[in-house]
């Protein structure tokens, strides 16, 4: 059971974010070689930017996972170890308020999508099922949050100060700025 959930935590964006990513590029091409033949498939468009709705959401947590998402770390060379995970800490705190707001009010919206019914003009697809993107994407986002910030609380109570490395970078930054 402990090998299914390292290899689920370690794997389960790929895994998603493949799934969708091929239905979305086989259901395009499919499209293209249809009109290439004078014959339009009336549902290919919408299935497509559904899997690419499920991709966005699914990527945030991913990036979170991988920390591969945009962010200004100017201030971050000037701080020691501790001082960078304690900025990354409360960073992260912001970003976990939001996605647990995100998590909760889109799993409202498409729970009640769901009881109303509705669904997708082409495919008939149940549009709860599309909005439940933004609950599972933050859900996943909102997990991938609590291990960094685990991450961090150990690197923040790891005993040593700064690093040798770090000093170099650190005066090299300054110098870099007083040369400019």
């Amino acid at each position: 059971m402990m090998k299914i959930i390292c290899w689920l935590d370690e794997h389960i964006e790929k895994v998603f974010l493949v799934f969708f990513s091929v239905i979305m590029v086989a259901v395009i091409f499919l499209q293209v070689v249809m009109r290439q033949l004078d014959h339009s498939l009336s549902w290919s468009e919408e299935l497509a930017r559904y899997c690419f709705i499920w991709l966005i959401y699914i990527g945030i947590s991913f990036g979170v996972k991988e920390q591969k998402h945009v962010k200004i770390d100017a201030l971050l060379v000037f701080l020691n170890k501790k001082g960078q995970a304690l900025l990354h800490f409360i960073a992260n705190l912001f970003f976990m308020a939001f996605a647990l707001y995100v998590l909760i009010f889109g799993y409202e919206l498409a729970n009640q999508l769901l009881q109303f019914g509705q669904k997708s003009p082409a495919n008939q697809i149940p549009m709860g099922f599309v909005y439940m993107a933004t609950p599972f994407g933050m859900g996943l986002t909102l997990i991938r949050l609590v291990q960094n910030q685990i991450k961090l609380i150990r690197t923040f109570m790891d005993k040593s100060e700064v690093t040798h490395s770090n000093r170099e970078t650190i005066s090299e930054n300054k110098e870099r700025r007083i040369t400019s």
